[in-house]
């Protein structure tokens, strides 16, 4: 059953990590629902022009003393949802001593903000990347989690420490591990701005519209069908709709679950380049370049206990919409 007509009325719910790329998104589908979305950010990765549903508070995770004023100050929300972390790959294989300080010290900082608060509600977004390499496709939950890169051991720390403050203090939660964040909103208002841009979608969009010269294609040697790696994209709104799937499930009495999110379809590297060449009509310039350190040959999930669980179900996650969607975003964004 989907959550289309679930309403927020009357409620406030905290968004960290808001001003981001999926930050931004959940709040505006907060919105949707009637509620109100209250970003806490930092705004080092986010952006303040991307917070555009309701207020929000500048702080940093890694500050525990006003990480809790900030809780405090927003003890009635309804519930808190974590989304601010550094995500690449690549550098938290070169500076795990930041990623762990952002990711893992910032989560216990709010964990300890939101027990100060009174606030038992969290939905936390983590990543297929704490499942690590394995064969074993598609993933599901029960899978054994060997995360490979520092960015998925920083998550999966994450994700015991919740699970640790369920068990001692009651803490209501669902984790979401996401599959391939990838699309935009299809008013083009906002979308994936990440600086350095480290994703496929937007570095090969940015290449065919003729910006900033030839792409790196990292990896063309995987033992795939065609060498390139092979992931689940899932739209970005779909994953702003499972948050509040979510929140009708805390109603429900489910609580303390970890959950796949994504559309159990693997597309490789070159495949979405080849859809990419579709949607723009322009070519993908690219050279190959070797694998990047912390990279899996392959990951799409089994997406079966999100729809029992929170009755979620994908609905703008076909490829070809997700590439058109972050085309007219950032056809706006660039000018061309």
């Amino acid at each position: 059953m989907s959550s289309d007509n679930y309403s927020l009325s009357g409620q406030t719910l905290i968004v960290v990590g808001g001003a981001g790329y999926i930050g931004s998104h959940v709040c505006k589908m907060i919105a949707k629902h009637g509620g109100t979305p209250v970003t806490f950010d930092n705004f080092s990765a986010g952006h303040e022009h991307a917070v555009k549903w309701g207020p929000y508070e500048t702080v940093d995770l890694r500050d525990r003393e006003a990480v809790i004023v900030a809780c405090e100050k927003h003890k009635t929300a309804r519930a808190v949802i974590h989304l601010a972390s550094s995500i690449e790959v690549g550098i938290g294989e070169k500076q795990p001593a930041e990623f762990y300080d952002n990711n893992v010290l910032g989560a216990l900082n709010l964990l300890h903000g939101m027990r100060a608060a009174g606030l038992d509600e969290l939905i936390f977004s983590s990543t297929c990347a704490t499942y690590g390499e394995t064969q074993n496709m598609p993933l599901v939950e029960t899978e054994v989690q060997n995360p490979f890169s520092v960015y998925g051991k920083t998550k999966l720390a994450i994700e015991h420490m919740i699970q640790s403050f369920h068990k001692a203090y009651a803490l209501k939660y669902i984790t979401l591990r996401y599959f391939n964040a990838s699309g935009a909103d299809e008013d083009g208002d906002i979308g994936e701005e990440h600086d350095p841009e480290t994703h496929l979608i937007p570095n090969a969009l940015k290449a065919a519209a003729g910006l900033g010269g030839r792409m790196k294609l990292f990896g063309t040697d995987y033992n795939t069908p065609d060498g390139t790696c092979i992931r689940d994209y899932i739209h970005v709104n779909d994953i702003a709709a499972a948050h509040i799937d979510c929140l009708r499930a805390f109603d429900n009495g489910r609580a303390g679950t970890e959950v796949n999110i994504g559309t159990g379809q693997g597309v490789t590297n070159l495949e979405i380049l080849n859809l990419i060449e579709k949607v723009t009509g322009n070519p993908v310039p690219y050279d190959a370049a070797p694998r990047r350190e912390g990279d899996l040959t392959r990951l799409y999930a089994d997406a079966s206990y999100a729809s029992e669980i929170l009755g979620f179900e994908p609905k703008h996650s076909d490829p070809e919409h997700i590439i058109a969607t972050a085309w007219n975003f950032h056809r706006k964004k660039w000018g061309v």
